[in-house]
């Protein structure tokens, strides 16, 4: 199953209201380096079910929202814990890297 689909309509409730951290993936579909992210963000939507949410969103479909956080660069994941963001990562990652900076979130 792949990430949650964000959008700038359900961006509040979706993140900033949910009660467990959430990652949110900044992408765009033409973006290479969103692509080599993508399987490490479904997997970890499976993985940390119930705990996190794990969601992307299209930077040309919802620029209320990109703008709204100043995401400039792609790919950027932004964590959110209790309606905040609380870390961001801007780049192509290993796998670890992002669960490391979730699991902060979750401890």
């Amino acid at each position: 199953m792949a990430a949650i689909e964000i959008t700038d309509s359900n961006f509040e409730e979706l993140v900033l209201h949910a009660d467990v951290p959430s990652l949110v993936e900044f992408g765009a579909k033409w973006c290479p380096p969103c692509k080599l992210i993508e399987p490490f963000l479904a997997e970890m939507h499976h993985e940390y079910a119930g705990k996190a949410v794990i969601g992307k969103l299209d930077v040309d479909d919802n620029p209320v929202v990109s703008t709204q956080f100043g995401v400039r660069n792609l790919p950027t994941l932004l964590y959110f814990k209790n309606g905040f963001v609380v870390d961001r990562q801007v780049g192509a990652v290993p796998k670890n890297v992002l669960t490391a900076k979730l699991d902060a979130q979750l401890g």
